[in-house]
This record gives structure tokens, sequence and C-alpha cells, in this order.
């Protein structure tokens, strides 16, 4: 069996071509050193090396090997200090969830930043809506997720990254693109209004509820997607609210709309934080084990500390949970 000091002997001898010097080089005795060389042969089958009372000379299988032993222990020598560098953080991979408004709003912003002050750190990128990035955090299968809240799970954590205005969707030439004004949710009454899932979408599904408390719309279809909405609104099938970030998906034939207050509830005069009521917030488990995931942390985008704090997801997203029943 080899062991790295037959392997430190060998490279030794090898690149000193004495035992004298090699011995030397090793703080040893010139009898141990033969001994590791020995059983080094021994152990491989072949010799390694040609010697007499007068010179030391590779064998071509000593030369071959002499290639090998260098990068074994070049290994060797590194790895402790990769160990290391993976404890602290230094090096590793975090596999990251996100959805498609959340790539246009803050993915390229992230991954600039990881890529110039964390290079040694590997992102594997997983696509998927916020319920599938919740459901990955769980099963291990993602570190971080770039989602919307809100996370009823005791185990994540999570912190606001990004905030935004909501806005409308309308067609071009729509009547409510001619106000020249911020929309209020009086604007809509009537008006074919495209949704969101409850379930799939329960985020914008809730904002959207919410801005519409007062109004009258008739809502024509739900959908799972920010961009399905944006594409129904281009076909003319109704209006819809997305956030501002979605004004960057480049879909001909619509254009979007301010709203008053940013899309903030208009009964409640605190809600949201400068008119951004649209939050991404990056969740985690507080549990996890990857130092790299802390070292990425530290670098996301964080909007102010009293409104970045981590906050307990099932309690504070602030969204109603008893919706109008025109809504429902």
């Amino acid at each position: 069996m080899l062991t790295l000091d037959q392997i430190r002997a060998f490279v030794a001898v090898a690149e000193e071509l004495h035992f004298g010097r090699a011995a030397e080089r090793l703080r040893m005795t010139q009898p141990p050193l033969s001994r590791h060389i020995q059983k080094l042969e021994r152990s491989i089958g072949v010799t390694l090396l040609e010697r007499d009372n007068r010179r030391v000379v590779l064998t071509d299988a000593g030369r071959g090997f002499l290639e090998d032993a260098r990068r074994m222990l070049s290994l060797v020598d590194t790895a402790g200090d990769r160990a290391r560098r993976i404890a602290k953080g230094a090096t590793g991979t975090v596999r990251l969830g996100f959805t498609a408004v959340s790539a246009i709003s803050m993915l390229g912003t992230i991954l600039r930043r990881l890529t110039e002050q964390l290079p040694e750190i590997d992102v594997i990128l997983h696509e998927r809506v916020t319920a599938g990035q919740v459901d990955g955090i769980l099963r291990g299968e993602l570190d971080l997720g770039l989602a919307r809240p809100p996370f009823d799970i005791a185990t994540l954590d999570s912190r606001v990254v990004f905030r935004e205005p909501l806005c409308a969707v309308v067609p071009i030439g729509h009547p409510l693109a001619a106000l020249g004004r911020p929309l209020a949710p009086d604007d809509f009454d009537g008006l074919p209004v495209i949704s969101y899932n409850p379930v799939q979408s329960r985020y914008f599904h809730e904002l959207t509820i919410r801005f519409l408390t007062n109004a009258h719309p008739r809502i024509e279809q739900q959908v799972h997607q920010i961009l399905t909405a944006a594409l129904l609104v281009a076909a003319g099938r109704g209006v819809a609210l997305a956030p501002a970030s979605a004004r960057s998906l480049g879909i001909d034939g619509i254009v979007f709309c301010d709203l008053v207050r940013g899309g903030g509830d208009p009964l409640n005069e605190g809600d949201g934080v400068a008119g951004k009521p649209v939050e991404l917030h990056v969740i985690w488990d507080r549990g996890s084990t990857n130092p790299a995931l802390w070292r990425v942390l530290e670098l996301l985008p964080d909007p102010g500390r009293d409104d970045a704090r981590t906050v307990s997801p099932d309690t504070e997203s602030g969204l109603d949970r008893n919706p109008p029943s025109f809504l429902a």
C-alpha cells in the first residue's frame, strides 16, 4: 500500500538523483529513505530507480510515476487549504432558485456582484415558482431562493432584497392609457381584469385583490405567470396589474400605467414603503450547514436596515387574508 512518506521520498530522490541530498532535504538519514523507496517499488511492482554506488537514474516507469507523484503531493498540499476555505464559505456551491420576474428585477445584479466578490463560489440556477422554491429548500435541492411572500414554513428565514411599485398593464389605445395620471381603483370599475391564480400565484393575486378592494371589475381570467397576464392584455382580453419590472418584458401592444401610491392599499395610508408595495424576498433554511450560503447572504442587496430585516413571513406579509367576494 502506498503512503505519502514513500511518495515524498521518491520525489525527493527523483529530483535530486542522489540519496544523500534527498535525505538531507527530507531531514532524515539514508537508511529509512532507502526503505521507503524499496517498499514503494514493491507496492507498485516495478523498478522506479536504477542506482549503484556512483549514480541514480530514473527508469521510464519512474519518469511516468514522477509526474503522477507530483500531482498527488500537490493535491494533498492544497486539499487542506481548500477544506478550510470551504468551511469559511470562501469557495463552494450555492443552488439558487428564482422566478421569471425576479430574474428581470434582481438576478443579473446579484450574479454580477457574486462574480466580482465571490468568484470561487459556483452558483447553480433553478427557475421555479415560489412554491417550488420553498419545496426545493425543504428537500435540500436548493440553498437559496428569490421568491414572493408569504412563506408559511417555520424553518425558513427571509429578507427583503428589492421593492418596487405595482402598475397597470393595458392595451395600446385603451382609455386608461389616455388619462395621463396615476390610476385609482375606481378607474377599473366594470373593466375586464386578468388576475392571478390564488394558489400558484398567491402573492400577486392578493396584491390585485387589495388594490381593487372597492372597485367592481370583471375577473375574466386567472393565470399563473405575469408574462401570461401581459400577453393576454396584448391580445385584448383585459387589463392586469403587474410589478414595474415587468416593463422590461418588451411585449408589443401594451403600455404600463402608474397606480396611485404605487399600487398600495388605498385604504391603508401606511401601506408599502415609499409607494413600493411589491416585495422580492430571499429565502433560505435557517438550519443550513452550507458555509457558502452565509457568504452569499452577506452580499445580497439590503433596501434598508429597518425595512429589510429578517421577517416572520407568515405574520408580516401584510396581505389581506379575507378578499372581497368578487375576487375570491
